[in-house]
């Protein structure tokens, strides 16, 4: 048994079942005899063991001199944590911590059914441990009583307050006992970590471990430049090269990582996304892939990743720059834990250089910088994994050289070490062919414009090579062009169109690759999926089948539709137009300005030279024009002449409108139905 000095017993018990043989700096500064009742403020790196460390601080306050702990109604210690699953990893490590010591540890985060936390906590529980929110759920709702705490732990304190649980922080320290221990752990300390402690901690003892001050070991960083347009094919040729047992791709939004995981999924990866989209059970099954291993590759966005520990996570890439030092740090710590290596890599096009200069600086971390590996890059790298396989090396058994021997009867060496090869490279990738940034231009811009530059140039006198795949199958250039180039060893500026029929796909290559692709592909000249290649002896004529209706511009040019006149679309011409050419009438014989307005009878009137007289209108001798329908002449009549208009009854006395309605015959009405008499009951007889 290992001894931990200074350890509570039944701690170190723990420990060594679980195989710890030495404690790391931060676990180990916890047992200064100096700290025991003090307030913490500490800042180590990530994956640096805080956990146990405070795990290990918290011991000698909760079982005071005892070996085990004491049945409790109420809890003794609370943890916050900023997401669920660093919660429900704090969770896991704590339980094994103090299994030993009899500790009860319950889970309150949010996505779980809450009743079944309130039955758990009315139980009793020694150390609860829960995200801010949900704490203050079960501490307005009076489930979660913190009479009794002897200590809070604030773990991973920056990234709570990075993601705006200031208030709920503020509340759950409130509600704790004023002479209760609290500690914070962090990776970073900003200044509003620092403003936090200052106003809920006594004295607090800043612990600042030596490790912090410079780069972590266990992590190599590598930033990697590449065009624009080639960041996702720089992120697959990554990932293929150092094939990492789990691998963890950032971005920025939840459109970029649904965008990259529908494309890794094309391309033959296991991947599984994280984003804030996804419910509690999504993700705790997306994460059981990553550790049971049905899934490599997870894609994630920064709040939805932090927290997350997964035990073989070997590679973290950036495909996004993260904003600053401390998200960097955050992103980066996933990986490089508990003592394992693991690499780092972001993905950086030019535009971006000064800007992750200074964000490494202020990180102070020293990057690799290089180009993404190249195609051969990772064939070479694929080729060395190969070599040292550990099948090789093992000793075969019996039945494995019977059979061994067989093979070798019916097939020679080379055949079975090629079908060994395939079989290798079966299920992988192939990699992309990256553009060479010292051929690379960026793209021209104008002013409200964005001008698309082309990276290659295309050739000609290609050959060309026809494939038995088609439309009908499904045949798509994204599946076609890395086949190519795996199986003719071709790179991307050596193929150049690509037209794909209902039947067959017609492919051009470079002239000067024709013997080494036709080499490649063998006599066969057979490809994956059963696919026949046949070199063609010129270009074929492909008829471009239209996707409109059927019939439109199918026996003829636009406009002759071998059938009816349908207006719009057909032939326009008529009849005594068709002669007249477009352009026969000429300009400029006229000038403009020859006709003046003086010219027109009327010209010398002025306006405003007569004015109605409105008032004098309707005077004896004045009268208008009147219309004579049947001759269609216009002649003059005075005003008396005229007939009153329907309008002029109006102007008569109420007595002769009363004698000429006395004179109408009334409308006859139909008689009314007599009212029913309401009989009345006498309830008294």
């Amino acid at each position: 048994m290992t001894n931990f000095e200074g350890v509570v017993p039944a701690l170190g018990e723990a420990l060594t079942k679980r195989g710890y043989e030495q404690l790391t700096q931060v676990q180990h500064q916890m047992l200064a005899p100096e700290i025991i009742e003090s307030d913490l403020l500490v800042s180590a790196q990530t994956g640096s063991g805080k956990t146990v460390a405070f795990g290990i601080a918290l011991a000698p306050n909760l079982l005071d001199d005892n070996d085990k702990f004491e049945f409790t109604d109420l809890p003794m210690a609370v943890v916050v944590a900023p997401t669920r699953e660093l919660a429900m990893q704090v969770t896991r490590e704590l339980t094994w911590l103090y299994a030993p010591a009899g500790g009860k540890i319950v889970s309150c985060v949010g996505g779980m059914d809450s009743r079944d936390e309130r039955r758990a906590l009315s139980r009793g529980a020694h150390i609860v441990v829960g995200t801010p929110g949900r704490l203050c759920d079960h501490i307005k709702r009076g489930s979660l009583d913190m009479t009794l705490l002897r200590a809070v732990v604030l773990d991973e304190a920056d990234e709570m307050l990075d993601l705006g649980f200031r208030e709920e922080l503020e509340l759950i320290l409130d509600a704790a006992p004023e002479d209760r221990r609290t500690l914070m752990f962090s990776a970073t300390v900003p200044k509003a970590i620092a403003t936090l402690a200052k106003r809920y901690q006594n004295d607090a003892v800043r612990i600042k471990t030596t490790a912090e001050q410079k780069q972590h070991v266990d992590i190599e960083y590598n930033a990697y430049t590449c065009a624009p347009d080639d960041e996702e094919n720089a992120i697959i040729n990554v990932l293929r090269y150092y094939e990492a047992k789990n691998a963890l791709v950032f971005c920025g939004t939840r459109a970029a990582v649904n965008r990259m995981t529908s494309r890794f999924n094309n391309r033959g990866f296991s991947v599984v996304a994280l984003s804030g989209e996804l419910s509690q059970n999504e993700r705790t099954h997306a994460l059981q892939a990553m550790r049971d291993g049905r899934a490599r590759v997870c894609i994630a966005t920064d709040v939805a990743a932090r927290g997350i520990d997964l035990p073989n996570l070997e590679l973290v890439i950036h495909a996004d720059i993260p904003r600053n030092p401390e998200s960097l740090l955050h992103r980066s710590g996933r990986t490089g834990r508990a003592g394992r290596k693991g690499v780092s890599a972001l993905i950086i096009p030019p535009a971006w250089r000064k800007r992750t200069d200074r964000l490494l600086n202020n990180a102070k971390i020293e990057a690799t910088w290089a180009n993404p590996p190249s195609a051969e890059q990772v064939k070479a790298k694929d080729n060395e994994r190969l070599l040292s396989d550990p099948n090789l090396i093992e000793t075969p058994s019996e039945n494995e050289i019977t059979f061994a021997a067989q093979l070798l009867e019916q097939h020679s060496a080379e055949h079975i070490a090629a079908a060994f090869i395939r079989l290798h490279q079966k299920g992988k990738s192939a990699p992309e062919e990256l553009v060479d940034l010292a051929t690379y231009k960026p793209a021209p811009r104008e002013k409200g414009k964005e001008v698309q530059q082309t990276l290659r140039e295309d050739f000609e006198g290609g050959v060309w090579f026809s494939l038995s795949v088609g439309r009908n199958e499904r045949a798509e250039p994204r599946w076609l062009l890395p086949m190519l180039c795996t199986a003719g060893n071709l790179s991307k500026p050596q193929i150049g169109a690509i037209k794909i029929t209902a039947e067959e796909t017609y492919v051009e290559i470079k002239p000067d690759a024709v013997e080494g692709f036709v080499k490649s592909v063998g006599e066969e000249m057979r490809l994956e999926r059963g696919i026949i290649l046949t070199q063609l002896a010129e270009a074929p004529v492909v008829t471009v089948v239209s996707r409109d209706k059927p019939g439109r511009f199918k026996d003829g040019p636009k406009g002759d539709r071998g059938g009816k006149d349908r207006g719009r679309g057909g032939d326009r011409r008529s009849e005594g137009r068709g002669d007249k050419k477009f352009g026969d009438k000429k300009f400029g014989d006229k000038k403009f300005g020859d006709k003046k307005f003086a010219d027109k009878k009327g010209g010398d009137k002025k306006f405003g030279d007569k004015k109605p007289d409105w008032k004098n209108k309707s005077k004896e001798g004045e009268g208008d024009f009147k219309r004579d329908k049947s001759k269609g002449e216009k002649t003059w009549a005075k005003s008396e002449d005229r007939k009153p208009s329907p309008k002029a009854d109006q102007g008569k006395s109420a007595s002769v409108n009363a004698e000429e309605f006395a004179k109408k015959k009334p409308k006859d009405k139909k008689p009314k139905k007599p009212k029913k008499a309401k009989t009345k009951i006498n309830w008294e007889s």
